[in-house]
């Protein structure tokens, strides 16, 4: 492990990786990304894999359709292949009627924004999705540029482009501490030894208020456990991925035929907590087939548990932090690995002292003293 580093990376998820590739890619050497255990072993690993453009705020709705278009040729521009990028398309649906409003509401900023998402009637769900369950649903949504992507694949491809240009990975090592003198960081130190470096980027999602607090802050991100299961595969029923608000649930049906289902209770004490629970499964299984009742004779294959790292208004914190020079966060905020791409490249602008591509003022972390929240309503 190098002594000593010109930028440090803390954290081995989309993000951190992403970041890692964009930073080499503006030139900035000595890179040195740190992970605790394997690329992708955190929330990216354990994440629905969902790529949507379908929120309610501006910023949201700009990242992700940055981050869609950057995902479409990423696997070839770093030369890792193909990441099973599939754009089958999300189809958001409720069955309430104060959701279906807000829902409808949230298509002027999409359609301002150049998203070619619709609202839709049961009748036309029903073509779209011929199994689910109609009755008693009080709107849908589509948008076929939405779809889902290998989590896996699409991490290892920011991972070969930033080692190719030069950036050094050190998995299995983890960070106990950061040294500071005054504003100034010093040093970052691992289980393997120190590096001395000036300049660390936090990309530790759900553990984001843990590095926080080795440099004496306070970073209001909150762990949020979701669980997922996945089902033994059956023939071809569903192209896009269906998210219900009225159940706070995704449903995907997955190359090999497979059904991923999840949900997170928001309810839940916020903290670190990989274990799963037969309440879920039975929990998912009445949401399911609430929506789709031809699921009833699916087994379930096995289960897991990640998480969301949630901020109080439900977007990303980017940028850097006032009160310590040099220390910058790329928090995706419950939506890391679908906006991951665009993450990078806007903090990697910003440490390069550059215009970024999309304002991030407003997503910096100084929002929240300010009292100057955007809530985004769409996060399942």
């Amino acid at each position: 492990m190098r002594k000593s580093a010109d930028v440090v990376v803390i954290g081995g998820g989309s993000i951190g990786c992403s970041v890692a590739y964009y930073l080499a890619k503006k030139g900035f050497k000595n890179i040195v990304l740190l992970e605790k255990r394997y690329i992708t072993s955190g929330s990216t690993g354990r994440c629905g894999a969902g790529i949507r453009q379908q929120w309610g705020t501006e910023m949201n709705c700009l990242i992700s359709r940055g981050s869609a278009e950057i995902w479409k040729t990423i696997g070839e521009e770093t030369g890792y292949g193909d990441i099973e990028f599939r754009q089958s398309g999300y189809l958001l649906i409720t069955y309430d009627e104060k959701q279906a409003e807000r829902l409808t509401k949230n298509l002027e900023v999409q359609h301002r924004l150049g998203i070619p998402s619709r609202k839709v009637s049961k009748e036309e769900a029903k073509e779209i999705v011929p199994h689910i369950n109609t009755e008693n649903m009080t709107a849908a949504f589509f948008c076929q540029e939405d779809g889902h992507i290998n989590p896996f694949k699409a991490t290892f491809a920011y991972e070969k482009g930033a080692r190719d240009l030069g950036v050094e990975i050190e998995k299995y090592t983890t960070v106990t501490g950061i040294k500071r003198e005054g504003r100034k960081i010093v040093a970052v130190v691992t289980d393997k030894g120190e590096i001395e470096t000036n300049t660390v980027v936090n990309a530790t999602g759900p553990y984001a208020k843990e590095i926080g607090k080795m440099l004496g802050l306070s970073h209001p991100v909150e762990p949020e456990r979701h669980q997922l299961m996945v089902t033994e595969p059956m023939e071809h029923m569903v192209d896009p991925l269906v998210m219900s608000f009225h159940h706070d649930s995704y449903i995907n049906q997955v190359p090999h035929g497979g059904f991923l289902l999840g949900f997170g209770n928001p309810d839940e004490p916020k903290k670190i907590n990989y274990k799963h629970e037969w309440k879920f499964i039975e929990d998912m299984a009445k949401k399911a087939l609430y929506q789709f009742p031809d699921m009833k004779d699916l087994r379930v294959v096995r289960q897991w548990a990640g998480h969301y790292g949630i901020s109080p208004d439900g977007q990303p914190i980017l940028g850097p932090v006032p009160e310590v020079d040099g220390y910058f966060l790329a928090l995706g905020c419950g939506k890391g690995f679908m906006l991951a791409p665009m993450i990078g490249k806007l903090v990697a602008e910003c440490m390069a002292g550059e215009e970024t591509s999309l304002p991030i003022e407003k997503l910096s972390i100084e929002r929240f003293a300010k009292g100057e929240l955007i809530v985004e309503t769409g996060v399942v």
